[in-house]
């Protein structure tokens, strides 16, 4: 029996689903039951009925679901596949500003651990960031973790006062605008498509600027056929299925996270079989957590 055919046999056996990133490898994503962007991926942890999860993806996600489910099984493939970005704030600095603003509202992503979540007002991603902070009545605006997001997020919400926290996503952080330059002279006709946790001198030359979910959509709805991809190169797994007709660019410098890419099948068998690498987080934790993730799902409707 090969391990695929494994898998797919103590899914069935175990009452498990699997849940994959578009950042992980082509094979894994080929065996999820659900794959997306963290925010569709919060969602359908939210309403499963299948009582184990197994998720490809790293630790700040599997948090997030067992904090959703909490009377459900969350197995990682592997434990260590953490996202750096997601430790890049602190209790001391978020007590601070709550001290120095008033009428200040803690704004999370997503992207983040619970304990950082269960100090913040509310919870967001890539793709409702802008419709959640506009939607909060608050005129100051603390955005944690990440810098580059939270000053994508300021200029479409001028309204708002942001005061920005120094984190940062080191697979975006690492390309250059100088790289992406190089690749629109060698495509002049491509459209640069860029996540909004890139540094912003990517951001001002890019055609559009969205979450994951959003750049595969653009590219399989634009009539155009050859894009500059600015994020994660998982993504092209996917970019390719939907337009094989169309051509993708990344930066010479390819954008990998290796956590994403610790997730692999034999991981994924091998947490089935044994029910190791169970997520914990504890009743306090949870329900101080939970609640900015259930108001941006309730923002975000």
């Amino acid at each position: 029996m090969s391990i695929i055919e494994n898998i797919n046999k103590l899914k069935k056996e175990k009452n498990a689903v699997i849940l994959a990133h578009y950042y992980v490898r082509p094979e894994v994503q080929d065996i999820a039951d659900y794959i997306g962007d963290s925010f569709y991926l919060s969602k359908v942890a939210a309403g499963l009925t299948e009582q184990t999860i197994v998720f490809c993806g790293v630790s700040f996600m599997g948090e997030s679901a067992k904090m959703l489910s909490p009377g459900k099984t969350v197995l990682m493939p592997d434990l260590t596949a953490d996202c750096p970005m997601a430790h890049m704030a602190d209790a001391e600095t978020i007590r601070k500003m709550r001290d120095t603003h008033e009428d200040l509202a803690v704004v999370c992503y997503i992207n983040s651990t619970a304990e950082l979540k269960q100090h913040s007002d509310v919870c967001v991603t890539s793709a409702n960031a802008v419709k959640i902070v506009k939607a909060l009545p608050n005129k100051n605006i603390f955005f944690i973790p990440d810098r580059n997001l939270a000053h994508y997020i300021a200029a479409l919400v001028p309204e708002k006062h942001f005061i920005y926290n120094e984190g940062f996503c080191p697979t975006h952080e690492r390309m250059q605008a100088e790289e992406v330059l190089r690749v629109k002279e060698e495509h002049p006709q491509a459209l640069v498509l860029s996540h909004p946790e890139c540094r912003e001198e990517i951001l001002k030359m890019s055609d559009y600027i969205g979450s994951t979910s959003g750049i595969i959509n653009y590219a399989a709805q634009s009539e155009e056929k050859e894009f500059i991809i600015c994020t994660e190169e998982g993504v092209s797994y996917k970019l390719q299925q939907d337009n094989p007709d169309k051509k993708f660019y990344f930066p010479e410098t390819v954008p990998v996270c290796p956590n994403m890419k610790k997730n692999t099948l034999e991981k994924i068998l091998h947490v089935l079989e044994t029910g190791e690498n169970e997520v914990h987080v504890s009743d306090k934790l949870r329900v101080n957590s939970v609640k900015p993730l259930e108001r941006m799902l309730e923002l975000a409707k």
